[in-house]
């Protein structure tokens, strides 16, 4: 099952560097990347790994109905992530933690989400332009064409200062490729040369059918037929992640439109916490992709750059704490007031809701013991 031909790539599975003509504008872009840049890259894939090993522990162990693991998919996240700048907005589908992560939300908001605790999880404005998780397959592809459409009418992208120029990014996967919603968006993203980058996570599973199912075609090709130029990358290797995805987030800020990629990765978890892979995915396969993990490559990667065994251990060390601290915050989350619900509903007072919470807190006060003899 070899990688498909067609899909770009910088970083052999071995840890060594690809060449080749056409891969030279990439990796003069990779080569921009600091080592603190690529220790980040490193750092975060690590650290997230760690903490969404353990939030699916802590799913096992009742402390919400629900995870989605990434686990496998860490590097085209973060290299992609980490080619945005910070005044692009991003719409995530429901398993990007690692892009979370660089962008100021912690895997506890992601938990508290998936308790059901909050009312959505946090305020984009807040977390870096970082948009809610959608549950709903496929509906951040509409939403995040209808906010790229906005940039354009608003005059935020094109004018040649990639400094203000604006765009998004909206992630999916191989699944919502089969949904109209997708298509729709790139519809109206081609029409209105809306600076968006549509970023295909194909993981080659929908929870269990496999791609080779869902299209006869690789999917980056679906883009063309809409007339949207397309690219397919090594999805676990963080370098062409960064180099692909900063150059299509420049088309877009620049006004050339909307862009696609299609990141071949794997899913090397399960579907989310209720899903049993085993059903239906063979250890040959699995097997494959484990040989090709993108931590793996890129500790090689930076082992021959240099980067000393202190590095990797302090690492280790920060992903154990985090796992630590974040298990200790998750035991003690509490129930969030009843009153809340009311909380974010309008933007401004409202008569009607504040009779609605009054109502509730005095039904909710009828049952509180009172004190003195009965």
């Amino acid at each position: 099952m070899p990688l498909s031909p067609d899909a770009l790539q910088l970083l052999r599975p071995d840890g060594s560097i690809a060449t080749g003509d056409h891969l030279q504008a990439y990796q003069a872009i990779a080569d921009t990347l600091s080592d603190d840049q690529l220790q980040l890259m490193y750092r975060t894939m690590v650290v997230t790994r760690a903490l969404d090993l353990e939030a699916g522990t802590l799913q096992r162990q009742g402390q919400m109905a629900l995870w989605v693991p990434s686990v496998g998919q860490e590097a085209c996240q973060v290299g992609s992530a980490l080619a945005t700048r910070a005044q692009d907005t991003i719409f995530p589908a429901y398993r990007e933690h690692s892009i979370a992560r660089l962008r100021g939300v912690s895997m506890l908001q992601i938990v508290k989400l998936m308790r059901g605790l909050t009312h959505g999880g946090w305020d984009p404005k807040e977390h870096g332009n970082f948009h809610l998780y959608t549950l709903v397959l496929s509906a951040q592809t509409l939403h995040a064409t209808g906010y790229a459409m906005g940039i354009g009418f608003d005059g935020a992208a094109g004018s040649g200062d990639l400094d203000k120029d604006e765009a998004t990014i909206v992630y999916f996967g191989d699944g919502s490729t089969s949904e109209g919603d997708t298509h729709e968006s790139m519809v109206f993203a081609q029409s209105y040369q809306a600076p968006i980058v549509f970023f295909l996570q194909n993981n080659h599973w929908a929870i269990s059918t496999p791609v080779r199912v869902q299209s006869r075609t690789p999917l980056y090709l679906r883009a063309t037929g809409y007339g949207i130029p397309s690219v397919q990358i090594d999805g676990n290797d963080p370098l062409i992640s960064y180099a692909v995805t900063k150059h299509n987030m420049d088309r877009a800020r620049s006004g050339h439109g909307p862009q696609f990629i299609e990141a071949l990765t794997y899913r090397m978890g399960a579907h989310t916490t209720s899903d049993d892979p085993t059903k239906y995915r063979d250890e040959e396969e699995l097997q494959f992709w484990a040989e090709r993990d993108p931590i793996g490559r890129f500790r090689v990667f930076l082992g021959n750059r240099g980067h000393s065994e202190e590095f990797f251990d302090e690492v280790d060390e920060q992903a154990r704490d985090e796992v630590s601290d974040f298990r200790r915050d998750v035991l003690a989350l509490l129930a969030p007031p009843s009153s809340k619900i009311f909380e974010h509903v309008y933007s401004s007072p409202h008569k009607n809701l504040e009779e609605q919470a009054a109502w509730l807190a005095e039904f909710e006060d009828s049952f509180i013991p009172k004190e003195g003899p009965t």
